[in-house]
């Protein structure tokens, strides 16, 4: 999404640069895709690292025209003009569990196809800079069901462009059920409020790189946070035990795409403000996925129907610095309506 780190040694030539407002240079520091950087992006299953102090000895920083990349396995993390955001392997979280895949290349774009022990295949779609431009879910019989479509509209010349400006929306609920807290809520409100339509009128079809660089869209949806969930300093493995705390979000979401299979719900990572910016961006996107990694192998969520993003410290749920409880949670928000066309709003 931003511009072509050069290939590790050996590793494979980037493509030729000419995608607009993209360098060489740049598309390979944010690139993530299948071979792309040599494997160095690609961590394969069980391989990459698993504590944040392997993370600091392998994170490269990289300076091409402005814009500074910090290239770690399985992550790219981007500041441009005061805002930092990380990009992760789009296929990495497919590969952890295990499922049989087979890669090619299609012209300019990248083909991850995993299929499952009943035939059912999954097919996501990159483009050289690892950008997910669709993931397809193909039944044995041929149907297919479009999950994200990342390709309906232009790609923007530059990730500043991703971020929708809205006005905020006017709750006609209380606080407690727009942002649910999963440890005080009950199964109904969890799933009641993870079926939810927007809380506000959605004008357009969003793409999810629009989603997940606009808290103005995600907020018009509703969301559970999970801040139950904790991990030790430093770490993203979630314990058995904490891994427990998740089922009844898991029966939630499980149920919610037994109803419609093309839900799709954002995972997304938040942290509290101690550490550096930098490491509070890998934390959260590797603790997201992890999450998603949990809600799949222990709990049988389909995969294809979540996607994660971690924001670090930048949206904090209570404005205190330091270590805070609160601020260390991962949120799960349904963002099917913000992806697909415009649906009905709330009603009061």
């Amino acid at each position: 999404m931003a511009r072509p780190i050069p290939p590790q040694p050996g590793g494979p030539t980037p493509p030729a640069p000419g995608r607009p407002g993209i360098t060489p240079l740049g598309g390979a520091a944010i690139g993530v895709g299948v071979g792309l950087v040599g494997g160095y992006l690609l961590s394969g299953a069980g391989g990459g690292p698993k504590r944040l102090d392997d993370v600091h000895q392998q994170r490269q920083r990289i300076d091409d025209g402005g814009v500074t990349y910090y290239r770690e396995p399985g992550r790219t993390i981007v500041q441009d003009e005061g805002r930092s955001f990380v990009r992760h392997d789009e296929t990495e979280r497919f590969r952890e569990l295990g499922y049989p895949v087979h890669t090619e290349t299609r012209g300019d774009q990248i083909v991850s196809t995993w299929v499952r022990p009943d035939g059912t295949r999954i097919i996501t779609i990159t483009d050289p800079d690892g950008r997910l431009v669709q993931r397809i879910r193909e039944y044995p019989d041929g149907r297919q069901v479009v999950l994200i479509d990342n390709g309906f509209r232009p790609r923007p010349r530059h990730p500043r462009e991703e971020i929708v400006i809205l006005p905020p929306p006017v709750l006609v609920m209380p606080q407690d059920r727009y942002v649910v807290d999963a440890d005080r809520a009950d199964e109904t409100l969890i799933y009641d409020t993870l079926i939810a339509p927007p809380v506000t009128r959605v004008e357009r079809r969003y793409s999810l790189d629009e989603v997940r660089a606009s808290p103005d869209l995600r907020a018009r949806m509703r969301s559970v946070d999970l801040d139950t969930i904790t991990f030790d300093t430093g770490s993203w493995e979630v314990t058995p035990d904490q891994a427990r705390r998740l089922a009844v979000i898991a029966e939630a979401i499980r149920k919610a795409v037994e109803a419609n299979p093309s839900e799709v719900f954002l995972i997304e990572g938040h942290t509290d403000t101690v550490g550096s910016d930098l490491d509070n961006l890998s934390l959260s996107d590797r603790r997201a996925q992890a999450v998603a990694e949990v809600l799949t192998r222990d709990y049988q969520v389909p995969s294809e129907n979540l996607t994660t993003q971690g924001y670090g410290e930048q949206y904090l749920k209570v404005k205190v610095d330091g270590p805070s409880r609160e601020n260390r949670r991962v949120t799960v928000r349904r963002i099917t309506p913000l992806i697909n066309e415009p649906t009905p709003t709330a009603q009061p």
